[in-house]
């Protein structure tokens, strides 16, 4: 009941203002930073806020990271989306300072690499001249600063400092700072958790290098750039995860989570003026915590076909994970994120790496049930 009435204090604070910053805050911002990492997760539709207990909750709820079980802790993804041209990157770290605190560092890069830069195609006497296209980056990285408290058996909390960093080539760049902040409530074989994202809202801070383009704009009529500030609002993420047992090999986790945004109506199942929520489940068999099947679903939405009819659509999603031994763990997801080529999933793969276990009492409080 406490994780219950939190939720709903801070969904009112939320909406009071999402209220005020619509008006000056776009709907989509630092989207890159919500296509999710781990391909367990993502097999799973997305559903782990209150499911996650590796490195990988440096992102997903900070607060997981207590559930980690060993000393040091990495895990690396690569996946690629739109047929290949945009790459996602992904790296993590986490390890303990005492028995009740985690901390973790992530870096995630999202980019479009090797982008022809035209402006000079024609030279100076009207003839193409493809000697002159140069080629640049459109880039986007995160670095988050993570730590999470053990503060009772039931009770694990953690918070988030995001940097971010954009850039366009020698066109533009941003910088952005933001604040998550997370917790996880454990209730026998139930576990709630509770993703408060850019709690303080992002700030992007633009700067255009409006000389190189100046003279090419003016040609073809286009505004201009000028130096601009970015917001992203608040956004929070309900979640409840219920683990089953069937026998001493055979183990199956339920998760869903509720993504609640306050920018204003989007097209999810419900949505309004001023909040709109997205649904995202996902499922977990496990055999002796060595072989995983897990499968999830995402983004449900309404879509309007060309016959002016309506159709529910949504982003299926699946994978397996190996544990190979005790330190490399080896999990794989088919997902439909890009949706553009004539095979619309996409592959993603990620390696974790643990070292050094700890002992069984080494937290000083209860905590996960393994």
């Amino acid at each position: 009941m406490f994780i219950f009435r939190l939720f709903v204090l801070l969904l009112f604070f939320f909406l009071g203002s999402g209220l005020s910053a619509q008006t000056i805050a776009p709907k989509y911002s630092n989207e890159f930073m919500n296509i999710g990492i781990g391909a367990r997760a993502l097999a799973m539709g997305g559903a782990q806020v209150s499911s996650v207990r590796d490195v990988t909750a440096a992102y997903w709820n900070p607060a997981g990271l207590i559930g980690v079980r060993h000393q040091h802790e990495f895990s690396l993804m690569h996946a690629e989306y739109f047929a290949g041209i945009a790459k996602f990157d992904y790296l993590g770290y986490t390890t303990s300072i005492d028995v009740d605190n985690q901390i973790a560092v992530s870096l995630i890069r999202f980019g479009v690499d090797d982008i022809p830069d035209t402006r000079f195609l024609y030279d100076a006497n009207g003839a193409l001249n493809y000697n002159n296209i140069q080629f640049f980056n459109a880039a986007d990285y995160a670095l988050l600063l993570s730590y999470a408290r053990d503060v009772s058996d039931a009770f694990k909390i953690g918070g988030n400092a995001k940097i971010i960093h954009r850039n366009v080539g020698r066109f533009a760049q941003a910088w952005g700072f933001g604040l998550d902040l997370g917790a996880i409530y454990l209730k026998e074989q139930w576990r709630f958790g509770l993703m408060l994202r850019d709690v303080t809202s992002t700030f992007n801070a633009w700067f255009h290098n409006a000389e190189m383009v100046r003279d090419i704009y003016a040609q073809t009529n286009n505004v201009i750039p000028v130096n601009s500030i970015e917001l992203t609002l608040p956004r929070a993420v309900f979640s409840v995860t219920r683990d089953f047992r069937f026998g001493e090999d055979i183990s199956l986790q339920g998760v869903l989570d509720l993504d609640f945004t306050f920018d204003g109506k989007r097209n999810t199942i419900i949505r309004t003026n001023l909040v709109s929520f997205d649904p995202r489940f996902g499922l977990e068999a496990g055999y002796r915590n060595l072989v995983f099947l897990r499968a999830g679903g995402s983004h449900v939405q309404r879509i309007k076909d060309f016959d002016g009819s309506y159709f529910t659509a949504w982003k299926p999603s699946f994978g397996v994970g190996v544990f190979l031994n005790e330190k490399l763990h080896i999990d794989y997801a088919l997902t439909d994120i890009g949706g553009v080529s004539q095979t619309p999933y996409s592959h993603v793969i990620s390696v974790k790496v643990s070292l050094k276990p700890y002992d069984s009492k080494f937290r000083i409080n209860k905590g996960w049930e393994d």
